[in-house]
This record gives structure tokens, sequence and C-alpha cells, in this order.
């Protein structure tokens, strides 16, 4: 079976890389942004110069002597921002790629866009946008899909359409994907693989289970999250945190309260149904 191998680093942003991914796995790059995530999808795509080795299926793509041509890699790379061509038909993107009908018109089936394939990318949704930017990543069998958080921008029931969809691509054409997200609950349904990246580094790498629940002891869930406000009411202290896009309160006792602060990054947990607070 084949594999990716990274080996070495970019000056810049990476260091110390030495990574192995079998064929066909679904793997998601996660951390803070400027950990390396995007760096690491741009060097693999042959978009940013690097030092080291890297080859897929036994063929180098690059070394101390040589660097393959972004052309020469053949890998589908999915954007944040669709890049689509306007003044092309949503087919006429796909056909761009290459001149298959047959595997156009099956990628356009497999996403529902046959309807749509004789419009304009600028009169379609977000979604049917990320979808014909799919599409067309697929066009050319890549050895290797690349996804830099490609459903950011879209509302949380578009997200999960596209997560199924994605899901459901990657197992038809049985291509290996690496994927850039944030959103543990992406992470969760989608990846075989997670790898956590801080400072340039690998810092963590195990399945969804691993990587995204952090509990301990007797704790039924654990949330990290950031201290908006302390605030003293009668003889309690109850802590406002963000958790996401959600705002969650915890009383605190008197001691409690002081050992936090304003802007401290904590983990909520749960113990016998009764949250508490924990520093990172």
């Amino acid at each position: 079976m084949g594999k990716i191998k990274i080996i070495g680093a970019n000056e810049n942003n990476l260091k110390n890389i030495n990574l192995e991914i079998p064929k066909n796995k679904l793997v998601v790059f996660t951390g803070l942004s400027g950990s390396g995530k995007t760096t690491l999808l741009r060097i693999l795509a042959g978009l940013e110069e690097a030092s080291g080795k890297i080859s897929v299926d036994n063929e180098v793509w690059l070394d101390e002597k040589n660097s393959l041509s972004i052309q020469k890699r053949k890998i589908g790379f999915v954007f944040q921002n669709y890049a689509l061509f306007d003044n092309m038909s949503v087919e006429e993107n796909l056909l761009y790629v290459k001149k298959d009908r047959k595997l156009s018109s099956k990628l356009l089936d497999l996403t529902e866009l046959s309807v749509l394939a004789k419009r304009s990318p600028n009169t379609l949704s977000g979604g049917q946008k990320q979808r014909v930017s799919l599409c067309r990543a697929l066009m050319n069998n890549p050895k290797l899909l690349l996804m830099d958080e490609p459903l950011s921008a879209l509302d949380p029931n578009m997200r999960v359409k596209l997560q199924n969809e994605i899901l459901n691509l990657h197992k038809e054409f049985n291509t290996t994907t690496i994927m850039v997200s944030h959103e543990p609950s992406e992470i969760y349904r989608l990846a075989n693989r997670v790898l956590v990246m801080e400072q340039g580094k690998i810092i963590q790498d195990g399945n969804a289970t691993e990587i995204l629940l952090k509990t301990s002891g007797s704790q039924k869930f654990s949330f990290e999250g950031e201290i908006l406000n302390i605030i003293k009411t009668d003889v309690i202290y109850v802590a406002i945190i963000s958790i996401g896009q959600q705002l969650v309160e915890v009383v605190l006792c008197e001691d409690e309260a002081k050992q936090f602060k304003t802007g401290e990054k904590v983990r909520v947990g749960t113990k016998a149904f009764a949250p508490t607070l924990s520093k990172i």
C-alpha cells in the first residue's frame, strides 16, 4: 500500500516534521492559527518551498536535489474562497481541469449539482460553490486531496451536509485526503486520524476520540474556553466563560475565584453534574 512520507521542515514555520500517512485515509490537521497547518498543505502542493523529503506512492516529490512541479504532483486543492472561474459555467469549471464529460457528469450527480451545470458560479450559494470546488478538485483523480478549512464560511446545517458529501466522495474515489479544520464535530465526523500542531510541530497524533475527549477521572465532559469575566454576587462568584460561540456560567467559591483571572484559558468539566473549572 502506498504512503505519503514527509521528512524535514520549512525553515520559516515547520520544525522536525516526520510523518507517514497510509493511502486512502482521511487525516485532519488542527491547532491554533499560525501553527503551520496551511504551510504544510502548501508544501505538499508545491506552492511553497521547503527542505527535506516528500514521497507519495514511492514517487519522490521533494528531496535535496529536486522539487516536482505543481502540475506533476497530481493533487486536488479545495480552498476556503472557492477559487472558481465566474466567466465559466459550473460544468466548464470542471472540464477546465480535464476534458472528461463522463467524470464531470458523475461528480455533478453525486453532489446533486447536475441541474446547475450550465449556471455561472456567481449565481450559486456558498454551499453550492464549495461543492463545485470539491468536484473540480477531484476531476484529475488526485493522489492527494488537500482541503484548507473548506467549510468554515458555511452555516452549521450546510456544513453537516457538505461533511457527508466529503466523506462519500472520499470513499467513492479512494483518495488520500488531508484536511485542515478547527471544528470538533467536523473532525470527529470525518477523520481517521487527527494531528494537532503547535508552533510548527506535531504535538499530538491519534484518533478523534483520543484527541478531542479530554476528560479525566469521573468527568463526563470537558471543553476548553476563555474567562470573559468573574462577577461577585452576594457570597458567590460567577465566571463567564466563552466556549466556541456559546457563553456559560460557572459558580465559584471565593478561594476558587482567586485562582483565575479574566482572559485566562480554562477547561470546563463536570463531576456528579456539578461544573468544575481547571487551568490548561
